[in-house]
């Protein structure tokens, strides 16, 4: 069990000890809550995770590590950057394609780049919610503002990565 899964548990168990505080039709609901979210989200997860491990097979190393590897320096990280805005779908998606990449010889601040294009940019979700939600001005101002954002946390992460040696490297 890793640190961050250790704390999820303490904080979920801590949660539950103050809602039965609360009373117990309020632990009560709040598990069957829990339950009706497993339910939705663990078919994402058995279908997620295979995929993620079947591209880890099917993306040529030589592909990642020449677009977004670690010698494809800005360019790289602005392709990375740009990419990760047309990633559709959750964390059970992303996260496992950039272990992926990073498997297949993608580089630190390129894969920063793509979750970070991912978590801002997020075109999918301009076109299911913002645009019918927020109209195009809203999207507009906001893709604009923040385009840049994906770019700097690449070049940040580019300058930290020295001083954190084995982030690439899953405990």
């Amino acid at each position: 069990m890793t640190p961050g899964q250790f704390l999820l548990i303490a904080a979920a168990l801590i949660a539950f000890g103050l809602a039965l505080r609360r009373g117990v039709p309020t632990a009560q609901r709040a598990l069957r809550e829990t339950g009706q979210t497993i339910t939705r989200v663990l078919p994402l997860l058995l279908v997620a995770l295979p995929m993620a491990a079947f591209l880890a097979e099917l993306i040529p190393p030589d592909v990642a590590a020449g677009w977004l590897g670690p010698e494809s320096g800005l360019p790289g990280i602005a392709i990375a950057s740009l990419a990760g805005g047309f990633i559709p779908g959750g964390p059970f998606v992303s996260f496992p394609l950039v272990l992926t990449f990073i498997k297949a010889g993608a580089g630190g601040p390129q894969m920063v780049a793509l979750i970070t294009g991912w978590a801002i940019l997020g075109f999918h979700r301009v076109i299911a919610w913002e645009w019918p939600v927020l109209g195009p001005r809203f999207i507009a101002i906001r893709l604009i503002a923040s385009f840049a954002l994906p770019v700097l946390a690449g070049l940040l992460a580019g300058l930290l990565l020295p001083f954190f040696p084995h982030a690439l490297v899953r405990p």
